[in-house]
């Protein structure tokens, strides 16, 4: 079989470069809510945000429903803050992966109950139906952004809401509840909904001092397919997972996704670092399932080679028949970082001047064109 044949071709997005709003509305300790919608502008900047995207290739987006603000009052929904956001993206012909919840839910919920998986459900549903109403008819939803992450940094290390200690595994399988409780629920609506799972991507290698860490290492590299698994029925089968619920991959993947067993982070030039195209391949090799790069960048003036590199890699795990389908920039827009409010230096487009007006970062945006020519061009040889 000639490498001609084995080249997989993306068709599941209207567009293979796309880009990903920050939409985390969590609460840091002391109860602050962080509302990225908000701390971005892009609540108030719907359409010039869309508009930009558009104007710019991306033609797919992430971006979220903020549950917290549309089910303030238990069991009724206010769509005041989400309606917008789906007119807007029609008017600009914006194809969007919803978000149901980023790391955040509404105060009157406690995430360890039963309830809390409960009113996820009626959420989840309720907002299909509100898009069908819409006449949206081919819908992609994240029900819970990056399951294994949101697990860790809440239950085991007390950086993100609940703030609980040595529990993830426990918030690991609620969050995995309430997921297929809202998959179940959107799929009542929409039979032929499609869902995009999101969850870091990371090498976790031996530490090259100490080669009796590696069954350890190993066994941390294989935890971060635990939630894909459950989703997906192949373990915990009383969760309730199904095969065709584990739909579509989200991979979120940095510069710093490689670190060794001791934590310290693999360098760039570091024999023992894997290439990307070859964590796409064993990605693909486990699931056999489509999947994109969901939330990729680089700070600063490594963002435009960053950006670069992640493209040579996607066409490499493409040429192997790996199926990806797209690579969202993530922040597309800038925002104040939520661990110390300092601005996020790594987006396509600033924060919003007074007259609303985004600056672009031109190197990352030359590099965007570029890399679609490469694309098209490489498109057209296959």
């Amino acid at each position: 079989m000639t490498q001609q044949s084995l080249r997989h071709h993306p068709q599941l997005f209207r567009s293979f470069f796309q880009g990903s709003f920050p939409c985390s509305t969590a609460c840091r300790a002391g109860g602050r809510r962080l509302d990225m919608v908000i701390s971005s502008g892009h609540d108030m900047l719907l359409e010039k945000d869309y508009a930009a995207l558009a104007q710019e290739g991306l033609h797919t987006a992430r971006d979220g429903a903020r549950w917290h603000l549309i089910e303030a009052v238990p069991n009724t929904y206010d769509w005041r803050t989400f309606l917008p956001m789906v007119h807007a993206a029609a008017r600009h012909d914006m194809q969007i992966i919803w978000e149901l919840a980023h790391f955040g839910y509404p105060d009157h919920l406690d995430i360890w109950k039963a309830s809390f998986v409960d009113h996820f459900e009626r959420f989840a549903r309720a907002m299909a139906q509100l898009m069908r109403d819409e006449g949206i008819e081919q819908p992609f939803f994240t029900p819970i952004n990056q399951i294994s992450f949101w697990s860790w940094a809440g239950a085991d290390v007390s950086w993100l809401d609940p703030y609980a200690s040595d529990r993830g595994r426990e918030l690991k399988r609620q969050l995995v509840r309430a997921s297929l409780a809202a998959m179940y629920a959107i799929r009542e609506v929409y039979p032929n909904a499609r869902f995009v799972l999101t969850d870091p991507l990371v090498q976790v290698a031996t530490d090259p001092d100490n080669p009796d860490s590696k069954p350890y290492a190993d066994a941390q590299h294989q935890a971060q397919f635990e939630a894909w698994d459950w989703i997906g029925g192949r373990d915990a089968p009383e969760l309730g997972g199904r095969a065709d619920f584990l739909d579509i991959l989200g991979l979120n993947y940095y510069p710093d996704n490689h670190w060794f067993f001791s934590g310290e982070t693999i360098p760039l030039d570091h024999p023992t670092r894997q290439p990307l195209h070859r964590l796409l391949m064993q990605c693909w090799q486990r699931y056999q399932r489509p999947m994109i790069l969901a939330e990729t960048g680089a700070e600063g003036d490594a963002r435009a080679p960053w950006l670069r590199h992640i493209s040579e890699e996607a066409r490499l795990a493409l040429d192997h028949g790996v199926a990806l389908e797209g690579i969202s920039l993530y922040p597309v827009v800038e925002y104040p970082a939520w661990a110390d409010d300092r601005r996020s230096p790594g987006a396509l487009f600033g924060l919003g001047d007074p007259n609303g007006n985004r600056t672009l970062h031109e190197a990352l945006a030359l590099e965007l064109r570029s890399q679609q020519i490469k694309w098209q061009n490489w498109q057209t040889k296959s």
